[in-house]
């Protein structure tokens, strides 16, 4: 008997985090690749710390000729990013950081089973949904994720022009009989351009956004608030702390509430199931809970490098299933094909559409008219009925 009441805690981090500037970065360098050639191979890794981005990987385009051209394009990307996301302060500067380009040619040994149309690399993958939210996702996450961007969506409009753009939430969620009815505890560090504001200021400016964010009446007067907990946040991004891709793969997913497999998203081209794999059982996992099959479900599949067919299907409704597990298990292999190849063309992945996907979480978006988030569509629940 799993436990009803309790509380669970997740964490979030905005754009201008260093981690996140880094996943921004290499999937917008994979996006420039995808619009390029859609069967575009990328894998690229970024390392951001004071005035330096530093990018590494493997890519691939049909021509030598090409690829040489484009990674020349590269150092352009990255200012890009930078200055979207609000850079410009003296120890990180979309101007003058300095920008080291090591991407190279794809290695010929991984190129030969992706191009039989194998798994990019051996791994599992998970996917998870929960009707606690309309998003089909787990609260804690889902508001984590919305209060800093509606912060940062407030920051660039100039409402909170006193801001910095590195921000970290994290909510406590209170659970009564299973469902999330309030929040114990709320941590905010904002990074403010005046060095004068106090803890007491940034939470003045800070929390009627945070109020708004959050379900009428989940702030109680016994909520706890640590904003800027340690005092001033002045100095922030790659110059407070160093950036990588790929080190907030928790923040991506569920908040910690679902399994991770271990690869991260971000920098990779759909023939890496790590990504593919992930949105596909996310995809599975959410359309079974929107059919009524469950009020949670988790989606774990493995794959085998060079191999096109998952190594196996795994299906968890923790105890909320209307069907058995084995049946959704089998029900979810008919209605998808869940080889590479077969992913990318249900989900539409070879189209520039991961760049979005780099802050506030790739699961819980909206799907949108040029096919981003398409991962998030509740358009098997007809087809899962049948098959079940």
């Amino acid at each position: 008997m799993s436990r009803q009441n309790y509380l669970f805690t997740s964490e979030s981090v905005s754009e201008g985090h260093p981690d996140k500037i880094c996943d921004r970065i290499s999937d917008s360098i994979l996006d420039a690749f995808l619009t390029e050639e859609e069967l575009a191979r990328v894998a690229c890794e970024t390392f951001a710390t004071t005035n330096q981005v530093v990018i590494g990987g493997e890519v691939g385009l049909s021509t030598r000729e090409k690829l040489d051209d484009f990674l020349g394009r590269v150092e352009g990307i990255v200012r890009d990013c930078v200055k979207d996301i609000g850079y410009e302060q003296d120890g990180f500067h979309w101007k003058t950081v300095n920008v080291q380009n090591f991407l190279h040619a794809q290695s010929a040994h991984i190129a030969q089973g992706v191009d039989n149309d194998g798994a990019g690399d051996q791994g599992i993958m998970f996917g998870y949904a929960v009707n606690e939210t309309e998003a089909l996702m787990p609260a804690p996450i889902l508001y984590s994720h919305a209060i800093l961007r509606n912060l940062t969506e407030a920051r660039k409009d100039g409402r909170l022009a006193m801001l910095g753009p590195d921000a970290k939430s994290q909510l406590s969620v209170r659970y009564v009989d299973g469902k999330p009815v309030g929040v114990t505890s709320i941590v905010l560090s904002t990074q403010h351009l005046d060095a004068s504001m106090t803890s007491d200021d940034v939470r003045a400016v800070v929390e009627p956004y945070i109020r708004k964010t959050l379900p009428e009446g989940w702030i109680s007067a016994d909520t706890e608030w640590h904003v800027n907990p340690t005092g001033k946040f002045v100095i922030g991004g790659p110059d407070g702390d160093a950036g990588l891709t790929g080190r907030k793969i928790i923040v991506d997913t569920y908040g910690g509430a679902a399994p991770h497999g271990g690869g991260a998203f971000s920098g990779k081209d759909p023939t890496k199931v790590d990504r593919s794999a992930a949105y596909a059982a996310r995809y599975l996992a959410k359309n079974v809970v929107a059919a009524g099959m469950a009020e949670r479900c988790t989606i774990q599949l493995s794959y085998a490098i060079g191999v096109a067919k998952p190594l196996s299907i795994y299906c968890d409704t923790h105890g909320t299933g209307q069907v058995h597990e084995a049946e959704i298990e089998k029900a979810v292999n008919e209605v998808m094909d869940l080889t590479p190849q077969g992913i990318i063309r249900h989900l539409k992945l070879t189209r520039p559409i991961y760049a979005r996907t780099a802050a506030y979480g790739h699961f819980g978006r909206t799907p949108t008219d040029d096919g981003g988030f398409s991962w998030e569509k509740t358009d098997l629940i007809e087809a899962l009925k049948k098959a079940v």
